[in-house]
């Protein structure tokens, strides 16, 4: 598969903070790929490195063959960013601010620009001060969507979006997908993440942690096993490999290594089973594994412009 964005040991820091510690990342063709953490994991100014709107300190980027710093201006033609936090000109109307985009990454296709502003439900005769953060949001996403890109880095694309609105962004990610084009999809929202990503990387404190598919990840950690037996058990032990045994009489639940469930029902089934369910983790299981509380801390997050400085704004994520 052709890598479309490599990255290898990327440090970053701002003066004496140090935002990424040698961090490494790989998306190919045609995939949806979730990079995952919390604010201020380091996903913003991963993403502001691949973009050429920082340069690393150390490290080996390439995005679509390319260095993000030394060919920004031939990359972007190539690539479409959606930032979480949308900022248009307020004298220009949607349509006019879709336009201006779409004509600095090389053209929109006309048609898939009528068919997502109807999708969206986006007005784009009204001007850019008109709009709330949500429809700011759309029209960014239309602009990227209705693009002739091969690369789309979205980052916290469906902040301030309804959920009927989020099931449309995900409806046409998909179809991105079926075009055989590459998404790196930053995201806090594990159910989005879910939903769309092929692959997933959860970045903690600058670094990678964890990288795979979400069926390779799920086999790193274990499936929950809730059970009601016919005869209960005198022991926990009993009920060997299943772990973090809770017993409430007939009622069993617990833990165990995924490739161990067979074995598990086996040991099970000594004692009848009634009902039984086997839940694998979810993506939120994975995640909290890396981050566990610290996942509810606050945390500050600068946010991004449509159109940003180069050398203007310093990142905190």
């Amino acid at each position: 598969m052709d890598t479309v964005i490599g990255v290898e040991g990327l440090v970053k820091s701002y003066g004496r903070f140090t935002a990424l510690h040698g961090l490494d990342l790989e998306v190919t063709r045609g995939e949806v790929h979730g990079f995952l953490g919390p604010n201020g994991a380091g996903k913003s100014t991963t993403i502001r490195v691949l973009l050429g709107l920082l340069r690393a300190d150390a490290g080996h980027v390439e995005v679509l063959g390319g260095d993000p710093w030394r060919d920004v201006v031939a990359l972007h033609r190539r690539l479409a960013y959606v930032p979480g936090e949308v900022s248009l000109w307020p004298g220009l109307t949607g349509g006019e601010a879709i336009d201006l985009l779409g004509n600095l990454r090389g053209g929109l296709d006309e048609a898939r620009r009528a068919h997502l502003i109807e999708r969206f439900e986006l007005d784009p005769t009204k001007r850019g001060r008109q709009y709330s953060k949500g429809n700011k949001q759309k029209v960014a996403l239309v602009a990227a969507l209705a693009s002739d890109v091969e690369l789309l880095i979205l980052d916290e694309p469906t902040s301030g979006l309804d959920p009927l609105m989020e099931m449309v962004f995900q409806e046409e990610i998909g179809y991105v997908k079926e075009q055989g084009r590459s998404v790196l999809l930053s995201s806090h929202i594990l159910s989005e993440a879910e939903a769309l990503a092929d692959r997933v990387s959860i970045i903690r404190d600058g670094v990678v942690v964890e990288t795979g598919t979400l069926d390779d990840l799920r086999h790193r950690t274990r499936t929950t096993i809730r059970v009601t037996l016919q005869r209960p058990p005198a022991a926990p032990a009993e009920l060997a490999p299943l772990e973090d045994v809770h017993l409430d009489g007939a009622h069993v639940r617990g833990t165990v290594e995924a490739e161990r469930v067979g074995e598990t029902l086996g040991a099970l089934g000594r004692f009848g089973i009634e009902a039984l369910t086997a839940t694998p983790p979810s993506l939120e299981d994975l995640f909290l594994r890396h981050y566990g509380d610290d996942a509810a801390a606050p945390a500050s997050s600068s946010g991004a412009t449509a159109s940003p400085s180069r050398h203007g704004r310093r990142a905190r994520d």
